[in-house]
């Protein structure tokens, strides 16, 4: 039964419970509580759960950040010579900026692809099994697929920064 009230609902319980008894005295009155109460109650456990989720998102969006930026560092790395000698035969740092950025929005398209691709497969499989399981809709894993390649950009800014600074007499006496 719901009441609507402009006073305080704590106050109507006991008179609500009385009305009950005398109009029915074998229908139980187990629990009162406002809307406000029974919704807090019902949303707790999907706020934890998003919580927990978006810890871990965060901690995997790093882990690809860091994924992105090492493996290009590794790769503007060893390629100190090859961009020196670009720089030496009139290459300009805006274009081996862009060249490093470029590998990295390759390897996030292909992880992003792949993922999807699996993503999709598992999820087919796991509809087999759990036919109440509900597919995502496209906003959520679009707002994931920006959010992946913008990660991957900001992540990509610093090895290729690193390869555009570079002293062209220093990258050629590189071994």
């Amino acid at each position: 039964m719901f009441v609507h009230t402009r006073m305080d609902p704590h106050g109507l319980i006991t008179p609500i419970t009385q009305i009950i008894r005398k109009m029915a005295v074998d229908q139980p009155v187990e629990r009162a509580a406002t809307l406000e109460e029974i919704r807090a109650e019902v949303l707790t456990p999907e706020r934890l759960n998003t919580f927990v989720f978006a810890g871990f998102a965060a901690v995997a969006l790093t882990i690809a950040v860091v994924g992105v930026a090492g493996v290009l560092a590794f790769s503007v790395s060893g390629r100190i010579r090859e961009f020196g000698i670009r720089l030496a035969v009139g290459a300009q740092p805006r274009h081996l900026l862009l060249t490093v950025i470029a590998e990295g929005i390759v390897m996030a398209v292909t992880g992003v692809f792949t993922g999807a691709l699996i993503g999709y497969g598992l999820t087919k499989l796991a509809a087999r099994f759990l036919p109440a399981l509900e597919r995502p809709s496209s906003a959520p894993i679009a707002a994931s697929v920006i959010l992946l390649m913008a990660a991957t950009i900001i992540g990509s800014m610093f090895p290729a920064e690193r390869a555009a600074r570079l002293d062209v007499n220093e990258a050629l006496r590189t071994e």
